[in-house]
């Protein structure tokens, strides 16, 4: 099983190569990608040391399966010339997801619409990950209708450069801003660019792709992104409108038999999800604060908590290469 991955020494990249690794995934030949500045360059992976290698030089290897976090042009651009080869790429960014002609994956939920004529799957967004896993039972039972979501997410989701302004403002500590403005000890309204909605870029993909994972354009969703300065995942405050009258144990019972949810709720106890506590280096996703809407009867609010760069994009990118698997081994 020959595996590429493509943005290799990137945030996401790295992950990528700890989760194949944890999972025991069967790579017997390790590609990884890189841009040209590191190409010749090499990285120790699971005991061996392996060469960055360029593009080109990557796909002449013909890989079974390129998992790919290097951005939506680079996707753009080479991801159909890895498929061309009979790759199967499994995509990060947001190039592919809302192609109408390319599924979009979490395997929890709709792993099952994948088949062995797939040779572009996306990778869906970060924030639409965890709450599509903690919603997808309940949609199940109760049929929504519409999702009030506001997210609290981590600045890892941008990548090491905001990392590192954080940390240098932490630490009293001139450098380079990722962001327009300082983040340490302040919150941001905005993740990506506006559109002329008024709605950011980041905020419309969680419209789209809960609509397209759950294969329902029904529901209805009304996003507010956020960026804080929080390490070890993002989290969301949902509000979850339903066609019937939802029983906070019939949920309970839902999320605790759902593969990937585990269930942190008990106020009296102080327990709730937290990113740096619970999410942080782990795969699933964690659901608590759960309570009815005193407002509205058929509906209720929950808070959702993932590590966004492992379930968020590499694991599950990596459980989307173990389904692949099947088919080409």
């Amino acid at each position: 099983m020959k595996v590429a991955v493509v943005g290799a020494t990137g945030l996401v990249g790295t992950k990528m190569l700890e989760i194949l690794a944890m999972r025991k995934f069967p790579v017997t030949q390790l590609i990884p990608v890189a841009s040209e500045k590191s190409v010749g360059k090499s990285l120790e992976w699971n005991g061996q040391t392996h060469r960055i290698v360029s593009m080109d030089d990557a796909i002449a290897t013909r890989p079974h399966i390129a998992l790919f976090s290097a951005g939506g042009s680079t996707s753009l651009e080479w991801a159909p010339k890895f498929a061309e080869v009979g790759t199967v790429v499994i995509d990060n960014s947001s190039a592919w997801r809302m192609d109408p002609n390319k599924k979009l994956v979490v395997p929890e939920v709709n792993g099952h619409v994948l088949t062995s004529a797939d040779k572009i799957i996306a990778n869906p967004n970060c924030s639409t990950i965890q709450m599509v896993v903690a919603l997808k039972p309940l949609h199940d039972l109760y049929r929504i209708k519409r999702i009030v979501v506001s997210t609290y997410q981590s600045v890892t989701g941008t990548g090491k450069a905001a990392v590192d302004q954080l940390m240098n403002e932490r630490a009293g500590v001139e450098g380079p801003m990722a962001y327009r403005y300082k983040i340490d000890l302040n919150l941001i309204p905005q993740i990506d660019v506006f559109l002329q909605n008024g709605y950011t870029k980041e905020e419309m993909k969680m419209v789209h792709e809960t609509c397209k994972i759950m294969q329902d354009d029904a529901i209805l969703v009304s996003p507010t992104c956020v960026r804080v300065p929080v390490m070890g995942g993002h989290s969301e405050s949902c509000n979850v409108e339903f066609e019937r009258k939802p029983n906070l144990a019939e949920i309970r019972a839902a999320w605790q038999n759902f593969p990937g949810i585990q269930v942190v709720d008990n106020p009296e106890a102080f327990e709730y999800p937290m990113p740096l506590l619970h999410a942080h280096n782990s795969d699933d996703v964690f659901v608590g604060r759960l309570r009815l809407d005193e407002s509205n009867s058929n509906a209720i609010n929950c808070w959702i908590v993932s590590d966004n760069l492992r379930k968020g994009a590499a694991t599950n990118a990596v459980q989307i290469a173990e389904l692949v698997q099947k088919w080409i081994a």
